[in-house]
């Protein structure tokens, strides 16, 4: 008998699934048993034929292979290359017991990435020290990638069935992990990515020099933010350039976000920029939170975790999304429940949104007649609810302008977000301050005597809530980082109060 190691997921969970073959005396068959669904035993014909193309003589006697454990639901393609394997070496000496073996089988032998693979092996090195893992060869730059990973390739099942006959990880030299980009800071012995090109330049927004300064500390600190303003105004332009000035991001971060993205079955390069969601307002409420009716699915705020997610004409969204955005927004976690399963997301994002002031848009504007009436405009804004709007940390309101000054350039601005992130990680913080949890926002955000004065006059006079006082102490610490103030002072604590909405 030969046993090998594989996983299935379970959720957004690996979980390791010990594959043993065996040859008895019976009538020639191939069974594959361990609660395997359709897509393992179809398996069973893509395996007769990768092996005949390696000219493997199927003995008579019955295979059976075993898939444990056999309470636990497994499902995916990556089952293909390990069980070829252990049929391939039944008769042989060696064993491949201490890898992970994961891949799809051709008909020819050639052996195929899946979706599957990158998450299963990010979840499994979370939780498994020297991690040892076989891998398609085109998937290997990725998870080489991967901290604390041994990981090695092949093209066929040839080449798979030589590697362990010939003990090739034995006689392979480490290699050297291709680095992700070329621009990375190093703070505290940890490395962090940043893209240097910007794509959508802030130079292309002319004048909204406020708007522009709201943009560039909501994007130091990930702090939420409201933009509202008469069509045209340059909102939606405004926040579609924020993905290429927001902070550098750990390989951590950059491997979890890519894991989201393959288990939503989108295959994309691993890439500093950090993702951006942008559902339309017509979306249902599962494609926007994650659902599925037997197997939970991730949604568009599990994709945009770690980047932005922007919510275009933001009262034109149905009132179950809007409402259904306190929970992701205040505790940074989505709980999807169904019948099999209950997964849980991280959702750690930059939530910006835009709106017009009323419904025909021209309540702002100073060249255009409004043409709604008082009730139309305070059902409007009736749609976003109180505690949405106590959640959103930098309310902007944008004019009509008709200057023609470019100010500050994307460069320019990230130049100042990469001096803050320094501030940040240099203090110790895990996260960036818009994401700071209570404890760490009194610990980070300490106010000099005059600032903590004139804070407790505004929480009284401005009547506001606990949570909008964090919010504001986070936000008048991205400014302060900003200035490189160690302590924030009272012009700090100012300008962060006046990005609250009144």
């Amino acid at each position: 008998m030969k046993h090998a190691k594989c996983a299935t997921l379970y959720g957004n969970k690996a979980h390791e699934v010990a594959v043993e073959s065996t040859l008895v005396r019976a009538l020639p068959g191939f069974s594959i048993v361990g609660m395997a669904d359709q897509s393992i035993q179809e398996s069973r014909e893509r395996i007769k034929s990768a092996l005949s193309s390696i000219r493997f003589e199927f003995p008579s006697q019955k295979i059976t292979i075993n898939l444990s454990p056999s309470d636990l639901k497994k499902e995916g393609s990556h089952f293909d290359l390990v069980i070829a394997l252990l049929i391939a070496i039944q008769k042989e000496r060696f064993t491949c017991k201490d890898f992970f073996i994961f891949g799809e089988l051709g008909l020819d032998g050639k052996i195929k990435k899946t979706n599957a693979i990158f998450p299963i092996i990010l979840s499994l090195a979370a939780h498994i020290p020297n991690l040892r893992v076989l891998v398609p060869n085109a998937l290997l730059p990725k998870i080489e990638q991967i901290p604390h990973i041994q990981a090695f390739g092949v093209e066929t099942l040839h080449e798979a069935v030589l590697f362990f006959k010939e003990k090739r990880y034995q006689s392979e030299q480490a290699k050297l992990v291709r680095p992700l980009c070329e621009n990375s800071l190093d703070i505290q012995g940890k490395s962090y990515f940043y893209a240097s090109e910007f794509p959508f330049d802030f130079s292309d927004v002319l004048g909204q020099h406020r708007a522009k300064r709201a943009l560039m500390i909501a994007a130091a600190g990930m702090h939420n933010l409201l933009m509202e303003g008469s069509p045209g105004c340059g909102k939606s332009m405004s926040i579609k350039r924020l993905r290429y000035i927001l902070p550098p991001q750990s390989i951590e971060e950059i491997l979890e976000s890519n894991a989201y993205y393959s288990l939503h079955e989108e295959e994309r390069e691993l890439s500093p920029l950090r993702p951006f969601r942008s559902p339309h307002h017509t979306s249902s409420r599962p494609s926007i939170f994650g659902g599925g009716s037997t197997h939970a699915q991730a949604g568009e705020i599990a994709l945009a975790h770690n980047g932005v997610l922007f919510f275009d004409e933001f009262p034109n969204f149905s009132k179950a999304v809007l409402e259904s955005l306190r929970e992701p927004l205040e505790d940074h976690r989505v709980l999807i429940s169904r019948v099999n399963t209950k997964i849980s997301y991280a959702t750690k994002f930059l939530f910006a949104a835009a709106q017009n002031p009323c419904p025909c848009g021209n309540l702002f504007s100073k060249t255009h007649e409004c043409r709604c009436s008082e009730v139309e405009i305070n059902r409007y804004k009736n749609r976003i609810s109180e505690p949405i709007m106590d959640r959103i940390d930098l309310y902007i309101q944008m004019s009509e302008e008709h200057s023609k000054e470019q100010g500050l350039s994307s460069k320019e601005m990230f130049t100042h977000i990469l001096e803050a992130f320094k501030m940040q990680k240099n203090r110790g913080q895990n996260e960036l301050n818009g994401k700071l949890n209570e404890q760490d926002t009194l610990r980070f955000c300490t106010l000099n005597d005059e600032a903590q004065e004139r804070l407790e006059m505004a929480q009284n006079h401005l009547g506001l809530s606990q949570r909008s006082v964090h919010k504001v102490l986070r936000m008048a610490r991205t400014i302060a980082d900003m200035a490189q103030s160690e302590r924030i002072h009272q012009e700090h604590l100012l300008e962060a109060l006046s990005f609250r909405k009144r």
